[in-house]
This record gives structure tokens, sequence and C-alpha cells, in this order.
């Protein structure tokens, strides 16, 4: 019983600290979204233990208690591909825009040089 109550409790705290953190816009979207969803599937376990042993039954799982063990790694496997493909695209984009910075500031500073070099003439002549 006090697994039980235990599984609810970190659902709950979990929830709670998700709301948190979006609330104090620390957390967005789709990144909330998945942690309100493993509050709640934690909260479900704490709550209905039995769901595990029906699952486990249902997917041929001989010891339950493996379930949520191998759906956490795999959620775990998930996430952090998810998270490799977010980097991936972030790491593309900021290459993209250093070289669009680098070409700006080349143009920048031939437009200051022939800018400069306008200044003079006319102060040469005289």
């Amino acid at each position: 019983m006090t697994a039980q109550i235990t599984a609810a409790l970190i659902g709950v705290l979990l929830g709670g600290s998700i709301l948190y953190l979006v609330r104090r816009d620390h957390l967005h979207g789709p990144y909330a979204l998945w942690w309100l969803l493993i509050a709640a599937v934690t909260l479900v376990i704490g709550f209905v233990p039995r769901t595990v042993d029906w699952l486990a039954h249902l997917t041929g799982i001989a010891y339950p208690p493996v379930l949520p063990i191998i759906v956490g790694l795999s959620l775990i496997l998930i996430r952090m591909l998810q998270l490799d493909i977010e980097r991936s695209r972030q790491e593309r984009q900021i290459r993209r825009l250093n070289q669009k910075l680098a070409i700006l500031e080349e143009e920048l500073t031939a437009l200051q040089k022939a800018q400069a070099a306008r200044r003079e003439k006319p102060g040469a002549s005289e």
C-alpha cells in the first residue's frame, strides 16, 4: 500500500511542478505535455496498481513489475532521440546564422571602407 501512495504522491508532485514551471514560463508546449503525460501515468499507477498487472498479462510479460521499467526505458530512448533531432536542427540553424552573420559583417566592412574612401577623396583634392 505504501508503494501505491508513494507513486500517487510522486505523480501529484510531478504534475504540480510541471504546471508551476509552465506558469513561470520555464517549460513550454510539447515539453510540458510530455512531462504531464508522465505525471498522469505515474498517478494512474499509484491509484490503480492493477493496471500494470493487466497490461503485463495483456502483453505476455510474466513478471508485471518489469513492465514500467521497460516502458520507462523505451520512453527515455524515444526522448533522447527527439532531443538529438532537435539539437541537430538547432546546430544546423546556428551554423547557417553564423554564415549569414559573417557575410553581413564582410559587406558592412566593405561599405565602411568604401564610405571612408569617398570621404578622403574630396579632402585630398583641396
